[in-house]
């Protein structure tokens, strides 16, 4: 990265959804075409944050399936993960996850928007 890009570099913000946008999510043919409508059912922070933790600890609960070898930690994370994250939708956001309109790249979205957020690109 060029020095002069690195000063200049600011933390993403979601784009505001319009309808005719959330219509979009479900027809989007591509993951590159969804996840900025996806980042735009994501305005709120705190139901990026309730994302962010139930990410968190689905990959946790990952860990641990592996380390233990014991079933539970895969419903434990599957339900963690979607737990923290509609409660987000429902709590802050006010609106039905992406998951109803496209599971796959909902599931990747949250992966990047986890990442992006970690990696200080997504405000928390």
């Amino acid at each position: 990265m060029r020095a002069r890009d690195r000063h200049t570099r600011q933390a993403h913000t979601p784009p505001q959804a319009s309808p005719p946008d959330l219509a979009r999510l479900a027809a989007s043919r591509s993951f590159a075409e969804f996840y900025p409508l996806y980042l735009a059912e994501h305005r709120n922070p705190m139901c990026r944050r309730l994302h962010f933790i139930g990410s968190t600890l689905a990959l946790a609960c990952l860990f641990l399936l592996l380390f233990t070898g014991q079933p539970e930690w895969l419903l434990a994370g599957v339900l963690l993960g979607y737990g923290f994250a509609w409660a987000g939708h429902v709590l802050f956001e006010h609106n039905r996850p992406a998951t109803f309109k496209r599971p796959i790249y909902s599931l990747m979205g949250d992966w990047v928007m986890w990442w992006h957020m970690l990696a200080g690109k997504l405000p928390f």
